[in-house]
C-alpha cells in the first residue's frame, strides 16, 4: 500500500511543482495572464529576407563586357635590326578580355549605377536582367574619383530599385549584398553593417564607405547593398584583401553619395564639386588632443588664395565644426556646392582668424 502511495505521489508532486514554475515564469513576462499562441510566435519569428530580395532583386543586373586588348610584344622584336628576320606576317596580335560585375537600375528611364573599373575601357557592355532579358548599354560618364559610372538602356517594363537612408543606417544593423560573383548570376549574401564612415584607404579619392562583412567577391562590384526591406543603402565597391579573395571586410558606396554623382554625369557629363584649392596634412599643435591641417600649398588661381589663405595657416574649424582629417576634410568640401560660402577658423603664427571663402568648382582631373 505504501508503494502505491508514493507511486501516486511523487508525480503529482512533481506536476504541482512545473506548474509552479511555470506559472511564475509566464507572471514575469508578463504580470497578470498567460501568454497567446500568436505572442509566443511573435516571440520567436522565423527568419527570414526572402521579402526584402524579392523586392530589391529585379533590380539588380548582371554585367558583362569586352574590349580588344593588344598582346605585349617582346621589346628585341621591336627591334628594326631584328624585324627582317621575322616573318613579315608576325604583327600585334590582338584579343578579347573579358570581365563582369554587377550594376543597379536606379530610374524606370533605363540608368544603371555601376563601379567605374568593370566598364573602363571596354568596346562593348551586355546587361542581363532578372529575368533573363539582355540588353547592350551605353555609357553616360564615368567618374575616377568615386569610381562610379552610369549606363544606359533601351528596355520596357523595368523595375528601378527603392532607396534607403544610409544616414540612418546604424553598426549591426542586418544588410544583404546582391550581386554576380564569379559570374554565378543573381546570387545573395547576408551579413552586418561593420562600421560607417570608413575613408583613407585610398580605393578612390572621395571615400566615406560602409564596411559590412557581407561576402563581396569578383562580380560583386557595382551591385546592391540593401536593408531587410530591401532598400538600396550602398554600391558594392570592393573587398578589402591581401589575397584578393573575401576576408569579412566589404565596402559600398553610400547611395545618397553614389547617386549624387549620378545626377551630375547625367546632367553635366561630369561630377560638378566644390574646391579651395589647398594642399593640407594634418598637424596635432601643441597642448590639443585634436588634429588640426596645416595648409602647405594652394593653388594660385583658388578660391582660399584669392581669399587670403596662406601656406602655412594651420586650420582649425571649417563652419565652427572641428576638422578631424585633412582626406576627410577634402571629401567635405568636395560634397559642397561652387557657390557655396564656408568659414575657416584658422592660426597664422600667434594670431587666430576667421576668413570666409567662396567655393569653387574644382577642375577637370586632366587639368
Amino acid at each position: 500500500m505504501r508503494s502505491v502511495v508514493q507511486f501516486i505521489t511523487w508525480p503529482a508532486v512533481a506536476g504541482i511543482l512545473a506548474a509552479a514554475l511555470i506559472l511564475q515564469w509566464t507572471a514575469a513576462q508578463k504580470p497578470g495572464s498567460a501568454p497567446t499562441a500568436a505572442e509566443l510566435v511573435q516571440q520567436n519569428p522565423r527568419v527570414s529576407f526572402a521579402a526584402a530580395v524579392q523586392r530589391a532583386i529585379p533590380s539588380v543586373v548582371n554585367i558583362y563586357t569586352a574590349k580588344l586588348v593588344q598582346e605585349r610584344v617582346p621589346p628585341i622584336l621591336e627591334d628594326p635590326a631584328y624585324r627582317r628576320f621575322l616573318n613579315s606576317n608576325n604583327r600585334r596580335r590582338e584579343r578579347l578580355q573579358r570581365s563582369l560585375g554587377s550594376g543597379v537600375i536606379v530610374s524606370p528611364q533605363g540608368l544603371i549605377l555601376t563601379s567605374g573599373h568593370i566598364i573602363s575601357g571596354a568596346d562593348q557592355i551586355l546587361v542581363r536582367l532578372h529575368d533573363g532579358r539582355t540588353a547592350l548599354a551605353e555609357v553616360v560618364g564615368s567618374d575616377a574619383d568615386t569610381d562610379l559610372a552610369v549606363l544606359k538602356i533601351d528596355m520596357e517594363d523595368i523595375q528601378a530599385i527603392s532607396f534607403g537612408n544610409p544616414d540612418q543606417a546604424r553598426v549591426g544593423d542586418v544588410v544583404l549584398a546582391i550581386g554576380n560573383p564569379y559570374g554565378f548570376g543573381h546570387s545573395v549574401s547576408q551579413g552586418i553593417v561593420s562600421a560607417l564612415g570608413r575613408y583613407g584607404l585610398r580605393l578612390s579619392t572621395y571615400e566615406d564607405f560602409i564596411q559590412t562583412d557581407a561576402a563581396i567577391n569578383e562580380g560583386n562590384s557595382g551591385g546592391a547593398l540593401i536593408d531587410t526591406e530591401g532598400r538600396l543603402l550602398g554600391i558594392n565597391a570592393a573587398t578589402f584583401s591581401r589575397s584578393r579573395e573575401f576576408t569579412g571586410i566589404g565596402l559600398a558606396t553610400p547611395a545618397d553619395l553614389a547617386m549624387g554623382v549620378a545626377q551630375d554625369l547625367v546632367a553635366y557629363g561630369r561630377v560638378i564639386r566644390g574646391w579651395m584649392g589647398l594642399d593640407v596634412q594634418n598637424i596635432f599643435m601643441t597642448g590639443s588632443d585634436t588634429p588640426s591641417l596645416l595648409v602647405t600649398g594652394t593653388h594660385p588661381e583658388g578660391p582660399a588664395a584669392r581669399n587670403g589663405i596662406r601656406e602655412g595657416d594651420i586650420i582649425t574649424h571649417i563652419d565652427m565644426e572641428p576638422v578631424v582629417d585633412g582626406r576627410l576634410t577634402m571629401t567635405q568640401i568636395a560634397l559642397l556646392r561652387p557657390g557655396d560660402e564656408v568659414e575657416l577658423s584658422l592660426v597664422r603664427g600667434a594670431e587666430e582668424l576667421n576668413l570666409h571663402v567662396i567655393v569653387g568648382s574644382r577642375p577637370p582631373r586632366s587639368s
